[in-house]
């Protein structure tokens, strides 16, 4: 296997192992256990001395070439395949904490991951402090002294704020404390946290990854000696294993990703410069815009937009039932990252469980939507939007 194969390749070919068969596509291995040839293999296997796989939950070598490809487009040292994408957030925020230690994480997450470390994370006795993450001053004011994880999404979810990852890592760096990024909205196409100075990346494999709305899936990277002292027995223990079908899947669907990316962030280009025009919409948030609030750090860590798209409608949430319920290609749907372009009104899916004063805070109303683009022509999507908003009140 060349490591010099660039990543379109290695996404094609990265970690296939072939049976005696010699199967084109690789191989679903859909069992529960393994078998041992003696008693004296199965003790060697149990205690390290050889290699070889002991228990589906563990891992099996469907999930391992998986695991390996993802590891060559991140440029990780190591990776465990999850059941779903927050079941990556969980496990690798929560292996490396007890009782008594302390999260600083940026306000803007996705639902589910803010309540993980705002509502799950406190019932085990560990401290949590949301800030602005835009600012690096707020993070640096929110450590404490048992401070030992900093979470961040970036573009976060569904208001495409970037955050600095360097500056982050840095702070978190001098107080000997980890940074954990969910790189979902840049692709590990766009973005390499890794390189910036972030210790662990977690996916929603469920997102770019599979991107044809199939099936669940999660991963969490990082470094040989953080997921041997961290996340091994952790993931061993609780649990939280993808079906070895979910992860032949996600390797056929892998092998695409450079194609589909590509097409969807041309996409979501083309519809938020549409949409920057329109009377209808108040404001478009883009990272791939030279008006987006933070251009400067996206040109400074990501080589690409993104396949998403954050706008406000004038007319709130009547608007933006309108706009969805008057769209015919794009679905409304609260996914992203499908072949197939989805939008979704945050308020009342996504992020629906947070406050009003909250959702303000993050600068999201009731007129917010978030737009996912597809593989469709761009020209039929921006009839599509065009003979939408036509029935939306300016």
């Amino acid at each position: 296997m060349s490591k010099s194969w660039r990543a379109a390749t290695q996404l094609v070919h990265g970690g296939t192992t072939r049976s005696q068969h010699g199967e084109t596509a690789e191989a679903i291995f859909l069992t529960q256990g393994f078998v041992y040839d003696t008693s004296a293999a199965a003790e060697a296997r149990f205690k390290g001395e050889t290699d070889g796989f002991i228990y589906a939950r563990y891992g099996s070598p469907t999930n391992d070439m998986f695991e390996k490809r993802m590891c060559l487009l991140e440029g990780a040292e190591d990776a465990r395949a999850t059941a779903s994408g927050m079941a990556a957030v969980t496990a690798a925020i929560l292996c490396q904490l007890k009782a008594g230690d302390h999260i600083v994480a940026a306000r803007a997450l996705f639902g589910s991951c803010r309540w993980v470390v705002e509502t799950l994370a406190p019932k085990y006795g560990i401290e949590c402090t949301l800030v602005d993450g835009r600012d690096l001053s707020n993070w640096e004011r929110a450590i404490q002294k048992n401070t030992k994880v900093f979470f961040l999404e970036s573009p976060t979810n569904p208001t495409l704020e970037v955050i600095d990852i360097a500056g982050v890592a840095k702070l978190a760096n001098q107080i000997g404390a980890k940074v954990v990024v969910d790189n979902v909205f840049a692709t590990p196409l766009f973005q390499k946290p890794l390189e910036l100075g972030a210790h662990v990346v977690v996916y929603s494999a469920t997102k770019h990854i599979d991107g044809q709305g199939r099936c669940l899936g999660g991963v969490v990277l990082s470094d040989k000696e953080w997921i041997n002292e961290h996340l091994h027995d952790y993931f061993r223990h609780t649990g939280p294993a993808m079906s070895p079908f979910n992860a032949w899947t996600l390797l056929k669907g892998i092998e695409t990703l450079p194609l589909r990316v590509k097409q969807q962030t041309e996409n979501a280009s083309r519809i938020a410069d549409f949409l920057a025009e329109q009377k209808q919409v108040a404001s478009v948030i883009y990272p791939g815009r030279k008006d987006h609030p933070q251009a400067d750090i996206v040109a400074k860590q990501m080589t690409g937009g993104s396949t998403l798209v954050c706008f406000e409608l004038k007319g709130g949430k009547e608007a933006a039932f309108a706009l969805q319920d008057a769209l015919e290609v794009v679905k409304i749907s609260n996914n992203l990252g499908d072949a197939k372009s989805l939008i979704t009104h945050p308020a009342t899916t996504t992020h629906k469980n947070l406050t009003d004063e909250a959702r303000a805070e993050l600068g999201m109303s009731a007129g917010t939507v978030r737009f996912s683009a597809g593989i469709e022509d761009s020209e039929d999507l921006l009839e599509d939007f065009s003979r939408a908003l036509s029935k939306v009140n300016a």
